[in-house]
This record gives structure tokens, sequence and C-alpha cells, in this order.
């Protein structure tokens, strides 16, 4: 079963975000507070755990819920490998999968610290389809896969 670990959010742009307890999302929005909702493609960040972990090793900074720029870490499900087009129930909230991975603005201190960072190839995101709360240990389910 894939669930959700952290849902995390940043009230400026260009700082590191935080984890709360529960994350709203609205349509034509996506995270209520966060600095980068809108009505664009990129409203929510999604990056698994798994990914995270491939990291821990090797990276002399703490790998933190959020440190990443991402709003929700998850465990259990291939995020990466998903299509474009993917929806995907959170909770009690749907989303789209509209990008998969992202280039970076710079290079950031885990980048510069170990070389790379997951978050342009295995990060992606979604625009909100259906409204709602995201808490962590909610359910993540594949609804509908794109062709």
């Amino acid at each position: 079963m894939a669930t959700v670990v952290s849902v995390n959010i940043s009230e400026k742009k260009g700082t590191i975000k935080h984890p709360v307890p529960e994350i709203q999302l609205r349509l034509h929005h996506g995270i209520v507070g966060d600095a980068h909702a809108g009505d664009w493609h990129r409203q929510i960040s999604l990056l698994a755990e798994e990914s995270v972990d491939t990291m821990r090793d090797a990276c002399p900074i703490p790998l933190d819920a959020g440190v990443f720029a991402e709003n929700i870490n998850t465990c259990g499900i291939d995020l990466k490998h998903l299509p474009v087009g993917t929806h995907l129930r959170i909770g009690e909230t749907e989303v789209e999968v509209t990008q998969i991975g992202k280039e970076c603005h710079s290079d950031c201190a885990i980048k510069k610290a170990v070389g790379k960072c997951v978050m342009p190839t295995e990060g992606i995101f979604a625009i909100v389809v259906r409204e709602g709360t995201v808490r962590p240990g909610d359910e993540i389910e594949v609804v509908e896969a794109a062709l």
C-alpha cells in the first residue's frame, strides 16, 4: 500500500519546505499557504522516500522532509515511472500528474555536497483535480493511468 509520509510547505519561494500536520488542496490553486501555489501546471510536488533513501548514505546534509522542496513525501509508489496524465487519489483528494522531473534553478546545497540531486529526475508535479485535506498516513492509489 502506498502512503503519504510527510506533507510540507514553504511560505516564501527559495526556502526549504517544512513539515506540517496537514495540507489543504484547492482547485486552480494547489496547496493553501504554499509559496508555489497558483493556477499553473506545477501546483504540487511529490517525491518518493525511496528516492531520498538513495542519497542518504552519500549526503553529509540531513535529508529531512521538504529539503528537496517537495510538498508530499510518499512511500510504496514508483512516482518517477508514472506517465504524465496519471490520476492519483491521495486521501480524500485527487491530483493529475503534469510533469516528471524539472530543471534545477541552480545547484542546490545537496547537489553541491553530493554531486547529484534526485528531484530533477525523480520528483513529479501535479495539479489538483479534487479538493480536500492530505495528511501523513493517507493512502495513495493510482485511479487512472495515462495511456
